[in-house]
């Protein structure tokens, strides 16, 4: 089953803005980049939510996003994968890539720690997920290093109708050059939803 990086990004590339952090996931006034899914939704979004959570084997997310969902103020039994989709479905196994294993695990039935790197997450996450496809998820050093070593079959970019002007990049680090063919596009007034399979 394909590996899918899905993350949100602004129109000038950031996935969060500004002194983004453990407290402050999205950075200072971030939380509009994901209206489409947390706030004043659409049914298109809403069903474009759905269908990507439900169809979720497993997750691969960075240390950061880590840091921010298993965190105090972080994922719980109403507000996890799927923003809040409650019991439509299961949280999905999730694999964080890490170089240092953090000392504290708040969701340990659903977190497992990965310090042998990206490929090595993603490995794992597919022997969890079965059938169906593995997302990553966050945040943007490992979707750029995704993206970079050609460990993504698809990409889904919710882009936000923002300029951030700073942020935290998906598009940095080493040049990458890829070739995409466009699968689906939907637009809504919080995003266009572009989702582009990887040419090999």
């Amino acid at each position: 089953m394909p590996v899918i990086l899905d993350i949100t990004i602004s129109l000038d590339g950031f996935v969060t803005a500004p002194n983004a952090g453990p407290d402050n996931g999205l950075g200072d006034d971030g939380l509009a980049l994901h209206a489409w899914a947390i706030g004043n939704r659409t049914p298109e979004d809403l069903r474009l939510l759905a269908a990507g959570t439900a169809a979720t084997g497993a997750v691969v997310m960075g240390r950061n996003t880590f840091d921010v969902v298993d965190g105090p103020n972080g994922w719980s039994d109403e507000r996890h994968y799927g923003a809040d989709q409650g019991d439509a479905a299961a949280p999905p196994p999730c694999f964080v890539v890490t170089h240092t294993a953090p000392e504290h695990v708040r969701l340990t039935d659903r977190m497992t720690i990965v310090t042998t790197g990206l490929r090595d997450a993603i490995d794992q996450a597919r022997a969890a997920a079965g059938e169906r496809p593995v997302v990553i998820m966050g945040g943007g050093s490992v979707g750029g290093q995704a993206l970079r070593k050609g460990l993504a079959d698809r990409v889904q970019l919710h882009v936000a109708p923002l300029i951030l002007g700073a942020g935290t990049p998906l598009f940095d680090g080493p040049r990458v050059q890829l070739r995409l063919d466009e699968a689906a596009t939907v637009v809504t007034r919080n995003a266009a939803h572009l989702c582009y399979d990887v040419v090999r």
